[in-house]
């Protein structure tokens, strides 16, 4: 079983997370400062962290940063008792694979996380989901466009993971908004608009149709 690091400050909160982890036969460290978070991160020893943003000394977004900066791609699902659009887009944005709102039910955080480390009484996981000259490496985060290759931010990542799931199908944006960021559907927002267009600069515009007054598609 992988190993957990759980960054949280609030002593009842990471017992609480602790605890549920054990029963799940997973072994855990619980730390409740940043400083210490990104010293064991560093490690390499954990095949997930669960990082608290409000942790004293250094924040749970500095240390995410500082993280990824470095190059480690371990696993980090965000805590927060904030549930800010914009604090969810900073956290995805700067290297987050998830992000949860608290109050939470734990059941969910281990489903996540289990998502997460395709659990060692599963199947392999699959490195690369391929479709036509694309092809998205699951683990550097890159796409393969014939011979060219183009690195995704996390939310570029997470959308077109989604298409390339749903090849061919229309997809709406509440459908994309739920899959790629487990976000609430907001009819004002142009957030996957925003990130359509910008993938079509890396994989090609003729690759994701628009379907007007549906979504769009990927051909």
């Amino acid at each position: 079983m992988s190993r957990i690091l759980i960054a949280e400050d609030d002593r009842r909160i990471s017992e609480f997370i602790e605890k549920g982890f054990r029963a799940a036969n997973y072994t855990c460290t619980a730390v409740e400062d940043g400083a210490s978070a990104l010293l064991l991160a560093r490690s390499g020893e954990f095949g997930m962290i669960i990082l608290d943003i409000g942790l004293p000394t250094l924040s749970g977004f500095e240390v995410l940063e500082r993280l990824r900066s470095e190059g480690c791609k371990t696993p980090v699902i965000v805590l927060t008792a904030s549930d800010s659009v914009a604090d969810t887009v900073y956290g995805l944005e700067s290297g987050a694979n998830d992000y949860m709102t608290k109050p939470f039910q734990f059941a969910e955080l281990l489903a996540r996380v289990r998502l997460r480390l395709h659990d060692d009484a599963g199947p392999a996981p699959v490195a690369t989901i391929s479709h036509g000259e694309l092809s998205l490496d699951l683990r550097s985060r890159r796409v393969h466009v014939g011979a060219d290759t183009a690195d995704l931010t996390a939310r570029e990542f997470s959308l077109l993971e989604v298409f390339l799931r749903h090849p061919g199908q229309i997809l709406s944006r509440e459908q994309l908004i739920s899959h790629a960021w487990d976000m609430d559907f907001d009819p004002a927002s142009n957030v996957v608009d925003v990130y359509v267009r910008a993938l079509r600069t890396k994989i090609g515009a003729r690759r994701l149709e628009t379907v007007r007054g549906a979504g769009y598609r990927l051909t």
